[in-house]
């Protein structure tokens, strides 16, 4: 049997930089805390192009946690909660460099 699940994901890139690692760790945090669990994978290639230049290469770590409800029921609350994460890191980091996703999965049980 598949239950639909809503997961919030957040790619950030990984710098060597206090702020970044703090943000990180907050992010972390607030999805342990919030959800009861999450996942971080760390070393993941971004690659993206500057008008017409050479490709940049960034590392990124992707922290993410599955809600224990579908989107469609609860789509404006997880919205809110997503813009809210997004906003804060774009506050507390230099540049507007975080990614937040949120879609649909299906757990097996």
């Amino acid at each position: 049997m598949l239950l639909k699940r809503a997961r919030i994901e957040a790619y950030l890139p990984e710098k060597k930089v206090r702020v970044y690692r703090q943000m990180r760790k907050a992010i972390e945090a607030e999805f342990l805390f919030t959800f009861g669990g999450c996942t971080v994978i760390k070393g993941i290639k971004g690659l993206y192009l500057l008008s017409g230049e050479e490709p940049e290469q960034d590392e990124i770590t992707l922290v993410y946690a599955d809600m224990p409800f579908g989107l469609d029921e609860n789509f404006n609350a997880v919205s809110e909660y997503s813009d809210a994460i997004r906003e804060a890191a774009a506050e507390a980091l230099p540049e507007q460099s975080i990614l937040v996703v949120v879609h649909e999965v299906y757990h097996s049980i």
